[in-house]
């Protein structure tokens, strides 16, 4: 059974080019260790969750200071794009860090700034790993300021894929009202639709660059995009997973009060290792592999001695002059 079976995958991975592509991306996310950085992704994001959203909506409420609508878009946008068991975990994070403001003084800056560092550092380590590149030794004071700008960049880019996905939902019922469809099916479903893909969109623009510009050695946004509709799409599969198993956890009385926690954790880990399973899925591609030229092996110098037995030439001429002069002096002596 094992024979035929390893008879069969070769057998398939020539017939299907996707089939080898998705070994051999399998294969990268194992040797690269994909599972050790996720596990690493998944603490660090849980880590600075909540600080991190203390000081990004504490920064929110003084940018946004007496736009309370706009407020309340990022805050729809964060919770609606999280699976439907996290939602109100979440904004009851987000109430929190509103209701605090400015009040999560240096403690929670500095807080926030330590998980986001190493966050944003471990992220971009695998995301550097699953592309091949060698890790390089790079000193400690412009790495940490470089992943501190690529951690600002990210949620720059989560904050307008959150804000795109809660205006165009808020635009789209603000039309149907205004030309008289609220009350039409078609023109809810229409709506539900473009909304999702509006969401799909942002989310598709997310992970490209995450994908193509967080390792430490950036990459061609153009072999980057298949790997970026893949993640966003299989971003939204995971919420329903992630759903799906909050549903479960929250029938049990004894993981009721733990259930957010477990979930939180659950989605983190599913992500980080989707995401990295996609880069190395972008990275093993045809238009990705390098090409390597196998050296030339090792010349090895062995000089060749040759052995003779018995008397060689020289010793033959000497011991034929040797004879002759005895045979001389012996004549003479006669």
């Amino acid at each position: 059974m094992a024979e035929e079976k390893e008879k069969l995958i070769p057998r398939l991975r020539r017939k299907y080019p996707w089939f080898d592509h998705l070994i051999r991306a399998n294969d990268a996310f194992t040797e690269r260790y994909g599972n050790h950085y996720a596990a690493a992704i998944t603490y660090f994001s849980v880590l600075s969750l909540f600080p991190l959203l203390m000081v990004g909506f504490s920064v929110a409420s003084r940018v946004l200071a007496g736009n309370q609508a706009a407020l309340d878009q990022l805050k729809d946008g964060i919770t609606k794009n999280a699976p439907a068991g996290l939602g109100d975990f979440l904004n009851q994070i987000v109430e929190t860090a509103l209701q605090a403001g400015t009040g999560t003084g240096i403690f929670g800056l500095v807080l926030a700034l330590y998980s986001g560092i190493g966050w944003m550092t471990n992220l971009r380590d695998a995301l550097t790993a699953q592309w091949g590149q060698e890790k390089k030794d790079l000193p400690l004071v412009p790495t940490m300021l470089k992943d501190l700008l690529a951690l600002a960049g990210l949620a720059v880019a989560l904050v307008v894929s959150f804000g795109l996905s809660a205006v165009g939902g808020g635009v789209g019922k603000l039309l149907l009202e205004l030309v008289g469809l609220a009350d039409q099916g078609w023109a809810l479903l229409v709506l539900k639709v473009a909304t999702t893909l509006l969401s799909l969109g942002a989310s598709v623009l997310v992970f490209l660059w995450v994908i193509a510009r967080l390792p430490r050695e950036r990459v061609g946004l153009r072999s980057a995009v298949k790997g970026a509709i893949m993640a966003a799409i299989g971003f939204e599969v995971l919420k329903q997973v992630t759903t799906i198993y909050l549903g479960f956890v929250s029938t049990s009385p004894s993981t009721v009060l733990f259930g957010p926690i477990l979930g939180l954790l659950f989605f983190a880990n599913l992500v980080s290792r989707f995401l990295l399973f996609v880069t190395a899925w972008t990275a093993t591609a045809q238009e990705n592999l390098v090409r390597r030229i196998a050296p030339p092996p090792p010349v090895v110098i062995q000089p060749n001695v040759e052995v003779r037995r018995g008397a060689g030439l020289g010793a033959a001429a000497g011991a034929f002059g040797v004879g002759a002069m005895l045979g001389w002096l012996g004549r003479r002596r006669r």
